[in-house]
Order: structure tokens, then sequence, then C-alpha cells
């Protein structure tokens, strides 16, 4: 039987017996009728049909010997197997052109569901179901980016007051905190410099940033978590006000804050397992091999544990649990969830840099007494130069944030995806009924 309909046996023999217009040779005469009774029509006389005589006659062939005539028949000729003698050959059917779906036992894929990749005619998976932002199967680059931008496009009435709210807060604080401590702090370029002098300053900012980082992360826990539970109703194609993001993310939001402080506090105490025995021993060497080592392990440990912020606020668990669960999801699959975060984290940026970059050119120049004043080191402590690069601060965090959380929110959705088959569960919660037991 033929597993391939319209698709002829490319290089068979046909058997004896078989050839289209024959009958085993058998009963083929020796030589073609010539046909000169045949009269010639008055009405077009030049279509009269003449003998043939030039055909060669063929020898008669013995019914028990059967063999091959001398004409062979044109290329693409082939017969089906089984296909009896009789039958005319059957003309095989084309196979699909570019962007076509070849005809097959499951209604034009290669499939119940997803198809048959690399499959004749087929250059990737069916279209799926796509009740949100993102269609309901395993998920490209491009599909991740977009669904993170089209949910804060489509669902900017919850996304914008979220990220505007805790960006504004975050700055307000900075700023304050930033002219209290920087009040009395002046940056000198001259060489007469006290070595006290410049430990003070260094400690100072240093201090300042410290402080300025912490806030920083506290209004990302906050609205990493609102977030969530926004781009986790957006997949499923339902929206999400402020006040539901936050009374679902609320009861998990201790334990996110757990889980951040965990993952710094981790960090630190490996860069001082590694690095610090060569600042007590005063080697260079031995602090910069320290510092090779501690850089890659950190990165390698970022992104294994970069889905447990996901885990732990859409599965409800613990912060050990979420975890296992992100570097469960990340196995085997790191180097992919390690480019698209770098990605990730390259474009938010450089989309920050192009938007602080003018808010803090503009400080410098109208309140911060041009670059001459910046070189001196005068005026670091001045409202304007500390408000002004705030306002852009505060529309890049506004666009920033929600990218950057709407990825890590997609890749864990397209982990379980992958490895869990969430897509089912996705779409029973989105109301598609007998999604995924039908083909197509």
């Amino acid at each position: 039987m033929n597993d391939s309909p319209g698709w002829a046996t490319p290089g068979s023999t046909p058997s004896d017996g078989e050839r289209p217009g024959t009958d085993g040779g058998a009963q083929q005469p020796s030589t073609p009728p010539a046909q000169p009774e045949q009269p010639a029509r008055p009405e077009q006389p030049e279509q009269e049909q003449p003998a043939q005589p030039e055909q060669p006659a063929q020898p008669e062939q013995p019914a028990g010997d059967p063999k091959w005539s001398a004409e062979q028949p044109p290329p693409g000729q082939w017969s089906s197997p089984g296909q009896s003698p009789e039958a005319p050959p059957a003309q095989p059917q084309p196979t699909a052109g570019w962007g076509q779906q070849p005809a097959g036992p499951y209604g034009g894929q290669y499939g119940p569901q997803y198809g048959y990749p690399g499959g004749p005619g087929q250059w990737g998976p069916p279209p799926a179901a796509k009740p949100g932002v993102i269609p309901l199967r395993p998920l490209g680059l491009g599909e991740i980016l977009d669904g993170a931008v089209a949910t804060m496009r489509t669902h900017w009435r919850s996304v914008l007051p979220i990220t505007l709210v805790v960006a504004t807060l975050v700055q307000v604080i900075s700023v304050i905190l930033q002219k209290f401590m920087l009040d009395d702090l002046t940056v000198s370029t001259s060489e007469d410099v006290s070595t006290e002098e410049m430990i003070d300053t260094l400690g100072s900012t240093l201090a300042t940033s410290a402080v300025v980082q912490f806030i920083q992360v506290l209004g990302t826990i906050v609205v990493t978590a609102m977030l969530t539970m926004v781009f986790s109703r957006a997949v499923l194609g339902q929206h999400s006000s402020v006040s539901d993001a936050w009374r679902e993310s609320r009861p998990q939001l201790l334990r996110l804050i757990g889980l951040t402080l965990l993952l710094a506090f981790g960090a630190i105490l490996l860069g001082a397992v590694l690095i610090l025995p060569g600042i007590l021993a005063d080697n260079i060497g031995l602090g910069i091999v320290g510092f090779l080592v501690w850089l890659p392990l950190l990165i390698w440990l970022g992104v294994r544990f970069s889905l447990a912020s996901p885990a732990l606020m859409l599965e409800k668990s613990t912060v050990l649990k979420a975890l296992a669960r992100s570097s469960k999801l990340v196995k085997d699959t790191w180097w992919r969830i390690f480019g698209i975060t770098l990605l990730t984290g390259v474009l938010a940026f450089f989309i920050s840099m192009m938007i602080v970059a003018p808010f803090q050119f503009i400080g410098i120049i109208v309140f911060g007494g041009g670059l001459e004043s910046m070189e001196a080191g005068s005026d670091m402590g001045n409202w304007g130069m500390l408000i002004v690069p705030a306002i852009g601060l505060i529309i890049a965090q506004t666009i920033v944030m929600p990218f950057q959380s709407g990825v890590t929110v997609l890749l864990y959705v397209d982990q379980r995806i992958r490895r869990e088959g969430l897509d089912l569960e996705l779409a029973r919660a989105a109301g598609l009924e007998n999604y995924g037991t039908t083909g197509g």
C-alpha cells in the first residue's frame, strides 16, 4: 500500500506485464495495422490519415516470456505500487510549493497538532491559538520581545500607572538623599588633594550610590511583583487593573523581597570568598584570579535563577522552591536564556541612555554652569542638576521596567510550554474548548 498518496516511488522498476498499455506481451500485434481504407473527408482532404509504413514491425513475443518493448515510456510515467496493469497510469500529484501545505492524513499537516517540522512545503508550526499577546506554543525570540511590547501597548492603563508611580517615588527619594548626602561634597581635580579628602569623597559617593541602588531594588521588586500578574493575565487575553494586580501580588511580596535579598547576599558572599583572600594577602594577582572566577560564576548563577521571580509569584511557592523551579526550567537551555536576557539588557540600556542623556545635558548646561563648572567639581548638589536627570530616569524606567519584567515572565511561560505542556492548561484557562485534542 502506498503511504504517500500522490507520490510515485522513485527508481522503482515495473514488474513484467505491468507496463501501461500492454497485457503481458501476449496480445500485442506484431505490426500496427495500417489504415489505407479510411476515406478522405470532402471538406477536409488535408486531414486524411496516411498509413504508417515507417514504424518497424516488432517480433512476436511468446506468452510465457514477456520482455520490455523497444520503446521506453517517457520519464515521469511510473505507476504507483499496487496499480493494476489495465488501469491508466496515475498522474503524480505535484509537490507543495513555497508556502503551501502538502496534503496529508491530518488535513494538510504532518502531525496531530504542531505538524511535522521540516516536512515538504512546511516551514514552521501551523498557527496556534492566540487568546492573548502570545500564541500558545513554544515561542521564538521575536515573539517574546513582541509579546512584552504588545502587553505594554494593549494594557497600558495597568502597566503605565504601576511603573510611573513607583519610578517617581524612587527618584524623589533618591534626589532628596543625594541632595543632603552630597551637599557638602566637592570634587576637585587639583593635585594637592590629600589622601584623607579623597577617601572621604569616595566613601560619600559609594554610600550615596548604595542607598540609591537599594531604593531602586525595592522599587523594582514592587514593579516586578505587580507586572507579573498583569502579564500572566495578558497571556490569556484578560485585563487586570492596578488594584487587581496589587491584591494578587501582595501575599507574595515579602517572599519576593526575601528572594531578592538572598540572591544579593549570595553574590556578595561568593565575591568575598573568592576575592577577599587576595586583598588580605596584598596579592594583586590572586585578587584578579579570584575576580575572574567570581564574575563568570556569578553570571551562570544569575541566569540559572533568573526565572525564580515569576515562579515564586505565579506558583505561590516559597523562596527555596522558586529557586529549584528556576534551576529546573533553565536546565539544558542556559545559553538560550542567557542570550535573550543579555539582548534584553542591552536594549534596555540603550533605550535608557537615549532618554536620560538629553536631560543630563540640559541639567549640566542650564543648572550646572556648563562643562567648565562640571570639570571643576562644583555645584554637584544643585537641585537643578539632580531634578532634571531624575525626570529622564522616571521616563526611562517607566518604559524599561515593564519591558524587562515582561520578557522574564514570557520566558518563564515559554519554558513551561516546552517542558510541561503549559499551553494546554492556558488554553483551558482562556476558555478554548477541546484545544489540543484534535488535529490542526
